[in-house]
This record gives structure tokens, C-alpha cells and sequence, in this order.
């Protein structure tokens, strides 16, 4: 098995090393990363300046782009054969509810879903990536149990976010639908040293809401979170109602 390995917060990151390290385990592993951390950049291209790629001493690949930028460079140029399977992560945060539409983490293993590689997307909801470090062996059974299926859904991902715990004290996994997140107090207004105003976006307060089968309360209870993914967004249960509207020209 031919593994692409990527992220979006950048090639030095601890949790890229846990995860290519945890999937060496099941084939070869070929990594192609952001040359500098892309939170939050979703599933962004580059299309104003061209992209340039370089090799590290370890034989990973470093991309001057998104992560979305990254799984297409890596699957039409960089890696020696077509993946088989896509791993982005894990990810320095939660990935949970509206999250996954801002991650550039989901977004990379969305991209390699549109092209038709089987992806995971993996996120750590704690605050301290050094504790990533221990959870190597926790992130290699995932992977050789969702790879391990019979099939391999088509069009979808699996979101994977794991809590912020011991990985020995992990209780077990949950498949989990997406929760509903809000943030307050996420915009801040200040002035420069020029006295000229700005805002910066980021940070504040969320409050989560959703069901018993939700990302968030699974990991708040100490469960791993896998919630598969879906790239079409149409609200099939809306589609006769919307029909019966009047929207004439």
C-alpha cells in the first residue's frame, strides 16, 4: 500500500511526524506537507503564483502552498505512484462541527476523496501538540481498522478527532455525527503602533451544541470521534418541499 501523508500545519509539526510514523506501519509512506502552517486556509488554491516543491533531508516533500495544493502536487507529480490511501494530520486542535468547512486538514483529505483516494483526516482536541508524541500506536489501530473493512465508502472521509486524554486512558471510539459550534468574542479590534485600526480574527469562546451522537460530546467523554464525511452537501430531504416553491422568473 502507497500512503500520502500531508497536514496543514506545516512539515515541522509533531502530529505529521506521529502520523507518518503510525502509518509506515501498514505500507510506504510518502510525505508532502506546507512549507509553513495553513490553518484555516479550507480548501483554498493557489492560482496566482506558481507553486514550488523541495525535498528534505528525510525525503519528504515542502510545498510554498495550501494543503489542498499539496494532495494535488503530491498525486500528479511528487509521489512515485498513484496513493492508495491519504492520511492529513493530525492536526494541532479540534477539527469538529463547522470546523471541518475552515480545516486544512479536511480539506486536504477532501481533496484526495474528489480525486478518488480512500482519506482519513486526524485532529487532536487537546492543547498541547508535544503530548502528541504518545500517540503513535493509538493512531496506527485506527488506521488498520478503517482500512481493514471490507469496503472503503465511496465519496466520503472519515474525520477522526481524538481527546484530549491518556492515550491509555482512551475509552474506546465512537462514530459520531457532527456537532454545531459558536464562537463569541472571536473578533478583536485594537490599533498599530501607528495608531491605525485593525481586527484580527481568531480565538474567543465556543459553545457547542448537538446531539448524544455528536464529535464534541464524544471526545469530552474520552472517546475517539470518527465521523464520516459526505461531498454532497444537497439537503436531499428538503428537495421535494423546494420544488413545490414558487420560484418562477
Amino acid at each position: 500500500m502507497h500512503i500520502l501523508c500531508t497536514n496543514d500545519d506545516g512539515f515541522l509539526a509533531t502530529g505529521i511526524g506521529v502520523l507518518g510514523r503510525a502509518a509506515s506501519a501498514l505500507g510506504t509512506v510518502t510525505t508532502v506537507a506546507p512549507d509553513r502552517e495553513q490553518s484555516a486556509t479550507s480548501h483554498s488554491l493557489t492560482l496566482h503564483h506558481p507553486l514550488r516543491a523541495r525535498r528534505t533531508m528525510d525525503g519528504s516533500w515542502v510545498v510554498d502552498g495550501t494543503p489542498t495544493d499539496c494532495v494535488i502536487l503530491a498525486v500528479s507529480e511528487l509521489a512515485p505512484q498513484r496513493p492508495d490511501l491519504c492520511v492529513s494530520g493530525v492536526n494541532h486542535g479540534p477539527n469538529m462541527g463547522e470546523d471541518v468547512l475552515y480545516s486544512g486538514t479536511v480539506a486536504a483529505a477532501m481533496e484526495a476523496t474528489v480525486i478518488g483516494i480512500p482519506s482519513v483526516a486526524f485532529s487532536y482536541t487537546g492543547d498541547r501538540p508535544e503530548e502528541l508524541e504518545g500517540w503513535e500506536g493509538v493512531v496506527r489501530s485506527i488506521l488498520s481498522s478503517l482500512v481493514g473493512q471490507r469496503t472503503f465508502p465511496a465519496h466520503t472521509l472519515f474525520n477522526v478527532n481524538l481527546p484530549a486524554v491518556e492515550p491509555a486512558d482512551v475509552k474506546g471510539i465512537k462514530v459520531t455525527s457532527l456537532g454545531r459550534r459558536r464562537y463569541s468574542d472571536s473578533i478583536t479590534r485594537a490599533a498599530d503602533p501607528m495608531g491605525r485600526e485593525y481586527y484580527w480574527i481568531g480565538g474567543g469562546v465556543a459553545s457547542w451544541k448537538g446531539g448524544e451522537d455528536s464529535d464534541f460530546h464524544a471526545v469530552a467523554d474520552g472517546y475517539v470521534s470518527v465521523t464520516p464525511l459526505h461531498l454532497d452537501l444537497t439537503n436531499y430531504a428538503l428537495l421535494e418541499e423546494i420544488r413545490g416553491w414558487s420560484l418562477d422568473l
